[in-house]
């Protein structure tokens, strides 16, 4: 920025008061001044479009948050500074935590919902919406709940949509056909459309963690884990048996909740993050959260 030129015609200007009153500065001057003065608003007011154009906040809305997935993807936001909302037919879930508080819970069924009252201003849709039962159920459930919600973000110009599906474990088509995996890929189908540039498709296997079922706390971990972990060390043995149908019920290793949530968090971050992402993709995408919350 140019110095105050200027101060060089004062300093050399005559010091006495009464010289000053009766010689009032030039129009040439008072030009200078309101220029240099301008220059400084000008680059004051750029400097502050800059800061705030830096600023990202995003408001995700989740699908069933209040569920076992869902409240480890909600918990996970809100440990990012994320704003959340969750919607689910249970509404807020009734265990105390710190991070319960900072959720809005909003009761109410995807298929008879006010969108206004959840998607406004939303930046991302995080579905968990799924669950088993008679064929028609399943499909409702899986498939046209999720389609709904799709179609519904997309009308609210909601930029991702992020679903969690499921491996489908190499299994026998005639399973691959029944209401839970037709329901699935139906929804992953809609995402897919609608978002093609920034829908998410997430297919984990089992996932394990603490699950709350009426009130009581299932460790699946404990279970899990160990699991997880022999499959992954002898996974270089047990790969030349992958082709074998429905092999992967015994080969794929479990998933960590917590590791499904990260790898959601991250694809509502990242915009490069897009398409279909398998297991080990997820873990990988569970590894860069875990990384950048280090750095942070």
């Amino acid at each position: 920025m140019a110095s105050f030129s200027p101060f060089s015609a004062i300093s050399s200007a005559p010091t006495s008061l009464t010289t000053l009153r009766t010689r009032p500065p030039t129009s040439h001057f008072r030009n200078r001044i309101y220029a240099e003065a301008a220059t400084i608003r000008d680059d004051l007011k750029s400097a502050a479009i800059d800061v705030v154009a830096d600023i990202k906040t995003e408001r995700v809305v989740v699908l069933g948050g209040s569920g076992f997935v869902g409240s480890a993807i909600c918990k996970a936001a809100v440990a990012k500074g994320i704003e959340v909302i969750s919607l689910s037919r249970s509404g807020r879930p009734t265990y105390p935590n710190s991070w319960v508080d900072q959720v809005n819970w909003v009761t109410g069924d995807v298929f008879y919902v006010n969108w206004d009252e959840v998607l406004v201003g939303a930046t991302a849709v995080v579905s968990t919406l799924g669950g088993f039962g008679s064929e028609e159920q399943m499909l409702r459930i899986n498939g046209e709940a999720n389609v709904v919600s799709v179609n519904a973000a997309k009308d609210y110009g909601t930029p991702k949509f992020i679903l969690i599906s499921v491996h489908d474990y190499n299994l026998p088509s005639f399973i691959l056909s029944t209401g839970y995996f037709t329901g699935k890929r139906k929804a992953e189908a809609e995402v897919l459309s609608k978002y093609p540039n920034s829908g998410v498709v997430l297919r984990p296997g089992f996932i394990y963690g603490k699950r709350r079922v009426d009130g009581f706390e299932i460790p699946l971990d404990l279970v899990g884990e160990p699991v997880e972990r022999i499959l992954r060390a002898t996974e270089s043995f047990t790969r030349p048996l992958s082709s074998l149908p429905a092999s992967d019920l015994l080969l794929v290793p479990p998933v960590s909740v917590d590791d499904v949530a990260l790898a959601a968090i991250n694809a509502v971050s990242d915009d490069d993050f897009f398409g279909i992402f398998t297991i080990e993709q997820i873990k990988e995408a569970a590894e860069k959260a875990r990384a950048e919350k280090v750095r942070v």
